[in-house]
């Protein structure tokens, strides 16, 4: 039986095709799934992958050759097309391109997903790092800014605060990095907004390639 992760693949891929971050997920009529860079959807010659566990070296650098220890940063490399069978082998893929962000995007459909404020987070820090307890709001401000832009930084939607009371975890960031409806990885330069269903929300990212199901948040994850 399907698992809640599959049953959201399920019904993404039979409507339309749709954007997971960067990732175009197309749904073939035999029933097959055709992934590639979604600025690549009109090129042909692509090279071929046909394994899900393909998905890990595509993501492992980016189109300079430089290896991304962020998977969630807007520089995946262009120029590959991964032809699965299974809506199983797609969920493999998918984690593989994004970790865990499947199960978040899952967790935050259903209403269950919790975040974590980064004041809480800060101040749990212990030895070495205790230091980080001090760090200003204006020193908030800045780094949530710099790192989490989406243009250059990171395509998950912020869904935590920046402390109990609800304040924004930064004041610098568009209105629409806190949007689960919107499609961070068209704040790219020159990126594609395609046509058709999106499940990019990487709550923090799921688009649909004209609906939109939100991204992939971020939440619980700065430990």
């Amino acid at each position: 039986m399907p698992n809640s992760i599959e049953k959201l693949l399920e019904s993404s891929s039979s409507v339309a095709p749709f954007y997971f971050g960067q990732v175009l997920v197309r749904r073939t009529n035999s029933g097959c799934f055709v992934l590639s860079h979604r600025d690549d959807e009109t090129l042909d010659h692509l090279q071929v992958f046909r394994s899900a566990e393909d998905a890990i070296e595509i993501a492992k650098y980016d189109d300079a050759g430089n290896y991304r220890p962020l998977k969630t940063a807007p520089n995946l490399r262009h120029g590959w097309r991964l032809e699965l069978d299974t809506l199983e082998q797609l969920r493999c893929a998918l984690d593989y391109f994004y970790p865990g962000r499947l199960a978040v995007f899952a967790a935050w459909k259903k209403g269950k997903l919790q975040t974590t404020p980064l004041r809480e987070t800060l101040d749990r820090q212990s030895g070495m790092y205790r230091v980080a307890a001090k760090t200003s709001d204006s020193q908030i401000d800045n780094l949530v800014a710099d790192f989490c832009r989406s243009n250059g930084g990171c395509l998950r939607t912020i869904l935590w605060k920046r402390d109990a009371d609800g304040t924004v975890s930064s004041t610098k960031l568009p209105n629409e990095k806190f949007d689960p409806s919107f499609d961070q990885a068209s704040a790219q330069p020159g990126s594609s907004t395609g046509s058709g269903y999106s499940a990019s929300a990487l709550p923090g990212s799921v688009q649909s390639a004209d609906r939109r199901m939100p991204e992939n948040g971020e939440g619980r994850y700065f430990d």
